[in-house]
């Protein structure tokens, strides 16, 4: 059981952390985040080459050296169907997680472009009575130690303490 679920995500991955007390405070640091697994979005994750013929965007050939003509491919909306489909299953995991850690806090740190699909559902975790709180930073590739320190000087989650304390 823990206080604090911590999720960590980016339009590519998700990383998902409880808060735990040290098990010896008078020997050990604690609070710690522990690492509680991950999502990946595949999609994301493919090189652009892999899901579009062409690599450059907006810019057609015309023959023989004529004026080239603009195009729209909707790529950036293949992007937002494919983040709001992936933010649907970090939403989800997020759910089955607090409800089995029995969590009072949820943190998002989350990259720009993800947390506005975020956003869309944070409103059924504050029915059910849970505290959220929010962060606009890309944190997915930093250690729990550093995403630990960036919340903590944030005030989203409790600082690390010398044993002892």
């Amino acid at each position: 059981m823990s206080d604090y679920l911590v999720v960590v995500a980016s339009a590519a991955r998700a990383r998902f952390f409880t808060l735990e007390p040290a098990e010896f405070p008078e020997l050990e640091s604690g609070p710690n985040l522990v690492d509680q697994g991950e999502l990946l979005n595949p999609q994301a994750r493919a090189q652009e080459r892999e899901l579009f013929a062409d690599s450059k965007t907006g810019r057609g050939r015309a023959p023989r050296g004529s004026a080239a003509h603009g195009y729209d491919d909707h790529r950036e909306q293949h992007e937002d169907e494919s983040e709001r489909r992936f933010s649907r299953e970090v939403l989800e995991k997020t759910r089955l997680m607090a409800e089995k850690n029995d969590v009072r806090q949820i943190v998002f740190a989350a990259s720009t472009r993800m947390i506005p699909f975020l956003r869309q559902d944070v409103e059924r975790f504050v029915k059910q009575g849970l505290e959220v709180r929010e962060l606009i930073k890309d944190m997915s590739k930093l250690t729990p130690e550093q995403i630990q320190d960036h919340l903590a000087k944030e005030q989203a989650i409790p600082a690390r303490r010398r044993p002892g304390r």
